[in-house]
């Protein structure tokens, strides 16, 4: 279980972060590994006044049997975490994934189970596989590998200057559910542990996501607060059908104060936010594939939301923010999944493919050590109890979504 004495943020600072992963190489980037690229990317991204980076950990890459834990990749978390300390950065390192930029990625060794979810392609040995999940809160063999690894990547960078959390995964949901609260707790307990036993400083945490609320998934922000430091919660207004366009600002601090709410009171870091964007008139403006130009918003505008975004999850009373994500990806890579059908995916970075930035990095850089702000103490737009909630998730939340924006004055063109 969390302690009660361990500090939130070393600083009384507005964490302001970014999720990494390199232009050249996107998920590939554990096996192409180049220190020297992430040491220019760590500078670039310290220079313009971001204190934290989150990466993931590509579980087929760190465990490739469910026995044995990839030392010599463990050794390129530890180089990354020392570039990280050289440029003045924290990390919070993401375990078990798992599930990314709308692919899951599956060890092989964890594959063969019955769980499927047909929206998201499942990459696995380097391929894309036709085959169903084995589900980690169920099958005590995939769970006692995942303790393994947990702990084994948290002994490896015990006491290390950079490491300021662990992350248990991104978007789990999105790949296999608990089918109770009770084997999702039992799943907390059992990777926390494995890490504290390892790391007794460390904070922990874990990605939600708007689906996490959208959904009873039986591992939502009441589960996740009982062992957890401090709660994250991801949200893109481009996927929610309930928000008012795709810059529609409102919804982060919204879902900032219902997670908060669902979790008993927690702190919070929202730990993903961004916008897949267009240059007008470049080439790579156009956009073929199953998702288009329609998911994504002019540089311009996208910087105004970045701005508008940031103030409103300060103004919540968020630990901070980090921005999804650092860098486009280069063309050389936009044949491979998840790249090749998510085209929007391609141009969610802050900068360009070629190095250079775009307007939200300044938009992102105005918060830079900015302090934090006291959020609410009483949501009376809230006007049900967190067991009627779960009664009917999706209903509620885009009821109490347009609630929020009354009390706030929002009119419903804003």
């Amino acid at each position: 279980m969390p302690t009660d004495t361990k500090p939130l943020d070393r600083t009384s600072s507005f964490r302001l972060g970014i999720n990494y992963w390199p232009a050249r190489t996107a998920m590939g980037w554990w096996t192409a590994f180049d220190p020297a690229e992430v040491g220019d990317d760590f500078a670039r991204i310290a220079a313009n006044g971001f204190d934290s980076v989150r990466l993931s950990l590509l579980w087929e890459d760190f465990q490739p049997a469910p026995e044995t834990v990839h030392a010599g990749m463990l050794q390129r978390l530890v180089t990354v975490s020392d570039l990280a300390d050289r440029a003045g950065l924290a990390i919070m390192p993401t375990l078990f994934t798992g599930h990314m930029s709308g692919v899951n990625w599956i060890p092989t060794w964890a594959m063969g189970g019955t769980v499927r979810d047909n929206r998201f392609r499942v990459m696995s040995g380097g391929h894309i596989v036709d085959s169903g999940l084995r589900n980690w809160y169920t099958d005590k063999a995939i769970a006692s590998a995942q303790a393994l690894l947990a702990g084994e990547a948290a002994r490896a960078l015990s006491g290390h200057n950079a490491v300021w959390a662990w992350d248990l995964g991104n978007e789990n949901s999105n790949c296999v559910v608990p089918p109770s609260r009770s084997s999702a707790r039992a799943w907390l307990d059992r990777i926390t542990e494995a890490i504290r036993t390892a790391d007794q400083t460390v904070l922990i945490t874990i990605g939600l996501h708007m689906e996490d609320l959208e959904e009873d998934r039986k591992l939502g922000p009441g589960e996740a607060a009982e062992f957890c430091d401090f709660l994250c919660m991801h949200g893109y207004p481009i996927y929610a059908s309930w928000a008012h366009g795709p810059t529609d600002e409102h919804l982060l601090p919204f879902l900032a104060h219902m997670t908060r709410w669902l979790g008993n009171g927690s702190e919070l870091l929202f730990s993903e936010f961004g916008l897949p964007t267009y240059r007008p008139g470049h080439p790579d403006s156009a956009g073929t594939g199953r998702q288009s130009r329609s998911l994504r918003v002019e540089e311009a505008a996208a910087a105004a939301y970045t701005h508008r975004a940031l103030a409103e999850l300060r103004g919540a009373g968020c630990a901070g923010a980090m921005l999804w994500c650092y860098s486009d990806y280069v063309p050389a890579i936009w044949g491979e999944p998840p790249l090749d059908e998510a085209v929007h995916e391609r141009f969610f970075g802050l900068w360009r493919a070629d190095g250079t930035p775009k307007p939200s990095v300044s938009s992102a850089a105005a918060f830079a050590a900015v302090d934090r702000l006291d959020g609410p103490s009483r949501y009376e737009w809230i006007d049900i109890e967190p067991d009627e909630f779960w009664a009917g998730p999706g209903k509620h939340l885009s009821r109490l979504f347009r609630r929020y924006r009354d009390s706030k004055g929002v009119t419903s063109s804003s």
